[in-house]
């Protein structure tokens, strides 16, 4: 029985055993194949390529200042260089609603993407072709001058020659921008929107990188520096909202306050100028009252001026500060396309295709795949 098994199993490894002097053979073979499938998968990478338009990149970073971070600083970086982020926890905890991990979200809202369809952004011309700089908005921009593959191109213009055939040309009219009703145009540009600006938070460091991504490199900064001070000023508006609320109220019991003393102080003021050489007793009564009600008046002024001061102090403090890591730069080397890693990709997998079908046509591919 030992000598069978050992007998079969010699056997079942010479059968399934993968044959790659014939495989190699039969690649050599079909040589010509490759010659002729490799070259036309380059043209037409280099087609696809070529046709890409370029684009540019422009990162911005921020540090916020974090309100958890103030009482609880030394925990919290000894606990993060072990991976461990006691700032949420505590934040979470406490009156900070709107975290840095939150901003992302934030950026990816529609309110926050609509607002920047009405940022004015320039063109620049070629002096050298007499060309004047162009400012437009940023959805006019996205929605107009972007430049597309040729193929898009073609095939976009040949739908607009089908369309103005069998109907009325429609002159284009600037619909408002109403987040809450997005039209199909805009909702398509709020959607581009979704790679061109890209908003990412470190967990551990509480760093916030936003990326701009555009055609133009001049506008990839301008957006990346406009973005970054949209969002800047949210957060401290946010922050403040309840300090400045409070400033309102004081401000106006500040000025009744101040109405109330000036009043009483006139009447004062008045009553005794008119009475100085009256010496009767209701008189100096009268006289003691008016002192007694500017004295009140002037207290209460004092004790509001003190608190508008309180509140003024308050909004200073709620204020967050920034620390900005890396500015916006305009770009001065493209980031795209990568062209030579297409032809590369598409050389390659051209290659895997014409292995496979050699290997299927010569019935070697049963052997690697361990099919007898």
């Amino acid at each position: 029985m030992n000598e069978n098994e050992i007998n079969n199993n010699i056997v079942e490894q010479e059968e399934s055993s993968i044959d790659f002097g014939k495989i190699f053979k039969d690649l050599l073979k079909h040589k010509r194949l490759y010659f002729i499938v490799l070259p036309v998968a380059f043209v037409l990478a280099a087609i696809y390529a070529l046709g890409q338009p370029n684009f540019y990149s422009c990162t911005v970073k921020l540090s916020p200042e974090l309100s958890s971070t103030r009482s609880s600083g030394g925990l919290a970086s000894l606990a993060s260089s072990f991976g461990i982020n006691l700032s949420s926890s505590a934040a979470g905890m406490g009156s900070e609603a709107l975290f840095p991990t939150l901003y992302p979200d934030l950026m990816n809202s529609t309110d926050f993407k609509t607002s920047l369809f009405e940022v004015p952004v320039t063109i620049e011309g070629n002096k050298k072709k007499g060309e004047k700089d162009r400012t437009m908005s940023y959805y006019d921009y996205l929605s107009k001058e972007q430049k597309k593959p040729w193929w898009s191109a073609a095939i976009g213009g040949t739908m607009k020659a089908i369309a103005s055939l069998f109907g009325t040309k429609k002159e284009e009219t600037k619909e408002a921008i109403d987040p809450f009703r997005l039209t199909k145009k805009q909702s398509a540009i709020v959607k581009a929107l979704d790679r061109l600006v890209v908003c990412d938070v470190d967990k551990k460091t509480m760093v916030i990188t936003i990326n701009v991504t555009d055609q133009n490199a001049v506008i990839c900064a301008t957006m990346a520096d406009t973005v970054k001070n949209r969002l800047q000023n949210f957060i401290t508006e946010y922050r403040t909202s309840k300090a400045r609320v409070d400033l309102e109220y004081n401000q106006m019991l500040y000025k009744e306050a101040k109405a109330r003393y000036d009043k009483a102080r006139r009447m004062y003021a008045d009553f005794v100028d008119h009475n100085q050489d009256i010496m009767l007793e209701s008189v100096r009564q009268r006289q003691t009252e008016l002192e007694n009600e500017m004295q009140l008046q002037y207290n209460a002024y004092q004790q509001v001026a003190a608190q508008l001061l309180a509140a003024e102090a308050k909004v200073q403090q709620e204020t967050p500060a920034f620390t900005t890591l890396q500015s916006a730069t305009v770009p001065v080397v493209k980031a795209g396309p990568k062209r030579a890693q297409m032809c590369l990709i598409f050389l390659f997998l051209a290659f895997l295709g014409t292995t496979a079908y050699i290997l299927y046509k010569e019935d070697d591919l049963k052997q690697l795949v361990g099919l007898s």
